[in-house]
Formats: structure tokens, C-alpha cells, sequence
């Protein structure tokens, strides 16, 4: 079942997190208990269980893309410190716990944030160096790693997505956000996997239109899950975005119509990875129904 398979690479993800990290020396230790709390919090792991199955549809091992996926994560987690932050969505919950802010103060957490996102970088130099990648290669990993979780990305998304609290956007705008807010670290995690599985250009491009597609509907079921979710089970507050004044799919469509919506992109995402060839989709598109049908 695709639930254990998920699981299954989560735990080694996140033991693989534990280990390095209790391995870095000379952080203050106020700062490293800082960056543990949220990164060993749990969670889904959607990305670097994303990273390891695209690897592994092209034939390349685990332990080969378990570097970069843990450094996808280490981003991943920095993003949310910050998006929990009382200048940003002032959450007090995450991932069932305190937010760290709550536990570490304002300061510490800014500051764990930020060593999480430059610790990453040193990790994707250090997994490009073990799995004996081609210079280029490892350029174009840290590049785009640069573009899609920095300004022009991630970041840039949740500056727009700042910028259009209190108002109604249009659902144009909308996308465009969450393509760069939520969908450009999912392109990313997919992206990388392919590259140390060493795929041509052209099955990169498909790929990318596989990423994009369920990325899109991992944030509309995300916007739902804020209207009708279960708060035990996505453990943080639901209601958070009208709360916020937050334009979302569902504000914008209705709940019905963002689940047509949400179908649809899933169903082009599994079209696009049928057009590569080399490739055994199998889990994928597994990890695209379960993001389709997930609950928290």
C-alpha cells in the first residue's frame, strides 16, 4: 500500500535527519535544539518521499537520493518555522505541537530557520560529492535549488501571498502564487530525484508537468482541509485562512468545484508521467492519489 511505502521512507528520512544532525558540532546548543524541534516534529515528508521515488523509478537506490531528500526537507522546515511566525500566519501549532517560536522565542526560531535553509545547501554538496554526480550536475541541482525555493520561487510566492491578504484575487493569481509558494519545492524534490537517476531533458520537461500538476492540488486539498479538516489530524488550527483573509480556492470556487478542480490537475499529472519512457511510474502515480485523497 502506498500509505507503508510513504511511511516506510519517511522514517528512514527522518532517522537519517536525527543522525546527521547529532553530528553537527560547534551550533550553540539552544540553536541546534531549536532546528531538531521542528525538524524531527513528524509530518508528511511529501517531498523527500517524492525526491526518493522519482529516483526510484529510474532505477537509482535510495541511499543514493537520501542526502538530497533530507536537504529538501531541511528546507522544507525552515519555510514553515517562519510561516508560523507571528509576523507571517501567527500560528501557535505545527505538525500537532508548539510552533517553535512558541518554545524557542521569535529570535531563535528566525534564527533556526535560517540555519536549516544554509545547512541544506551544505547538504546537497556533500550528497552530490557521495554519489560521485557530474560537476554540471551538481551545479544544476544547487542552481535550481536556489531559483525554486528562493525569490523567484517559494519565497517570492509567499510574498505575493502576503500581499494579497484582505482582498479577493483572481483565481489566476491565485495559481500563480501557489505554483511559486507551494508548487516550486515539490518541482524541485521530483526534479532532483531525476537528476542523480541521471534522466535525459526531455523526460525532465514531463516530469516537471507531473510536479507542477500535483502541486497545485496538494495546495487546493490543503484549502480545503482548512474548511472541512479534522484539526487532530492536520494538527494545526483549521479556519486559519478566513481568519486571515486569505483568498483560497475554496473561497474562490466553492468547495465543490475546487474538488473538480483538484481531480483535474491529478489526472493531467498522471498523463504526463505516461509520456516517459524509462520510467516505472508505478509509484508515483500512487503518491498522486494518495495527495488527492489525503486527510491531513
Amino acid at each position: 500500500m502506498i500509505r507503508d511505502y510513504i511511511q516506510q521512507k519517511a522514517q528512514l528520512v527522518h532517522e537519517e535527519l536525527d543522525t546527521y544532525t547529532r553530528m553537527l558540532t560547534g551550533i550553540p546548543q539552544p540553536l541546534l535544539d531549536s532546528m531538531r524541534y521542528s525538524l524531527l516534529a513528524g509530518g508528511k515528508r511529501i517531498r523527500p518521499v517524492l525526491a526518493i521515488a522519482t529516483a526510484e523509478a529510474f532505477g537509482a537506490e535510495e541511499d543514493r537520493v537520501l542526502p538530497f531528500a533530507c536537504a529538501v526537507e531541511m528546507i522544507h522546515t525552515y519555510s514553515l518555522i517562519h510561516d508560523d511566525l507571528p509576523s507571517m500566519d501567527d500560528d501557535d501549532y505545527r505538525r500537532g505541537k508548539l510552533t517553535n517560536h512558541k518554545v524557542y522565542g521569535e529570535a531563535m526560531a528566525i534564527l533556526a530557520g535560517d540555519a536549516l535553509l544554509t545547512e541544506a545547501f551544505g547538504l546537497l554538496a556533500d550528497g552530490a560529492t557521495r554519489a560521485h554526480l557530474p560537476v554540471h550536475t551538481a551545479m544544476a541541482i544547487v542552481r535550481e535549488g536556489a531559483n525554486l525555493a528562493g525569490a523567484r520561487g517559494m519565497v517570492g510566492g509567499q510574498v505575493s501571498d502576503l500581499l494579497a491578504e484582505d482582498r479577493q484575487i483572481p483565481l489566476e493569481d491565485l495559481q500563480s502564487i501557489h505554483k511559486r509558494k507551494t508548487g516550486d519545492l515539490i518541482a524541485y524534490s521530483v526534479r532532483m530525484g531525476a537528476r542523480v537517476a541521471g534522466v535525459s531533458p526531455g523526460s525532465m520537461s514531463f516530469l516537471s508537468q507531473f510536479a507542477y500538476g500535483i502541486g497545485l492540488a496538494f495546495q487546493i486539498q490543503d484549502d480545503i482541509l482548512d474548511v472541512i479538516g479534522d484539526q487532530e489530524k492536520i494538527g494545526k488550527r483549521v479556519g486559519s485562512d478566513e481568519a486571515n483573509h486569505k483568498s483560497t480556492y475554496p473561497s474562490l470556487l466553492g468547495l465543490e468545484e475546487s474538488k473538480k478542480k483538484l481531480h483535474h490537475c491529478i489526472s493531467q499529472a498522471k498523463v504526463a508521467l505516461m509520456n516517459i519512457p524509462d520510467c516505472n511510474p508505478g509509484r508515483l502515480v500512487e503518491i498522486a492519489d494518495y495527495l488527492m485523497s489525503r486527510d491531513r
